[in-house]
């Protein structure tokens, strides 16, 4: 019989033991936690790819799911360790941005992708990991992974309620991703994501194109008409929304993030066709 289930998403790699110490931690807690791994291949210290990636997995997993998160460059420093109650699953992370998209899309007077702090919305709950009774001892500086998310994970998937862990708090830090907007006459967004195939992903949502095919999509100094279903009708660069619900721009057999020369942050225009 399986147990609870617990998700695991790092930068940690597979070429040290790492992530196997992590599950080994949660597995020492409750041998009957189910462990999956998203992915531990988010590039090092990369807290939006991390906070991205997070947001387009765990509404696939069952209610009551601990999806843990480290991508953490201020391990061991002043930073919160936090668990996050939200939709009916509870989430695990240093408090460095890495839960932004499974919060509600906000606007923010920060640099776009740069952290800032927040209050939390409405339906939400957070406490801080500070009850230093359900962590590993001693707690090392450099990991967090297998020190406090680890044994924590292990606790909750028992049952332990979570206000056991710390106290509430009532902000968080959350990246600044600007919400699209139009100007001119054109939806403004940006590149959120490029993934391992080179399919660029922009922030605009597919419900901020209304269902309309006849677009032409401006990027990196590249004009890409109208919209296509799958990448198989692409024939060459095209334009299309992708299984996470936003607009992408791909490249038949090939990486438009490598022909368009794109980067994070770099701006997306749409306009009618």
């Amino acid at each position: 019989m399986f147990g609870p289930v617990i998700t695991l998403l790092t930068d940690f790699g597979l070429s040290d033991a790492y992530v196997g110490t992590v599950k080994g931690v949660v597995l020492a807690t409750n041998p009957q936690a189910t462990l999956v791994d998203l992915t531990h291949d988010v590039p090092p210290q990369n807290v939006l790819q991390g906070a991205f990636l997070l947001g387009t997995a765990w509404r696939y997993f069952p209610a009551g799911t601990i999806h843990v998160a480290v991508v953490d460059p201020g391990v061991g420093t002043e930073r919160r360790a936090l668990l996050l109650e939200a939709h009916g699953h509870l989430f695990l992370a240093p408090d460095n941005g890495l839960l932004t998209f499974i919060l509600p899309p906000a606007n923010a007077d920060a640099p776009p992708f740069q952290p800032y702090r927040a209050l939390l919305p409405k339906g939400y709950r957070a406490f801080a990991l500070t009850n230093q009774n359900y962590l590993r001892h001693p707690v090392s500086a450099t990991f967090h992974g297998r020190d406090v998310f680890a044994p924590v994970a292990g606790h909750l998937s028992l049952g332990v309620s979570s206000q056991e862990f710390g106290e509430p708090v009532d902000a968080i830090t959350r990246l600044a991703v600007p919400v699209p907007h139009w100007q001119a006459g054109k939806l403004v967004g940006h590149v959120l994501h490029t993934d391992r195939f080179g399919n660029v992903v922009t922030t605009v949502p597919e419900a901020a194109l209304a269902g309309r095919e006849d677009v032409v999509v401006e990027v990196a100094g590249t004009t890409v008409p109208g919209l296509v279903h799958t990448y198989a009708d692409a024939n060459g660069l095209a334009a299309l929304i992708g299984s996470n619900g936003y607009l992408e721009i791909a490249l038949t057999n090939g990486s438009a993030a490598q022909v368009l020369g794109v980067k994070v942050g770099d701006e997306v225009k749409v306009r009618s066709g």
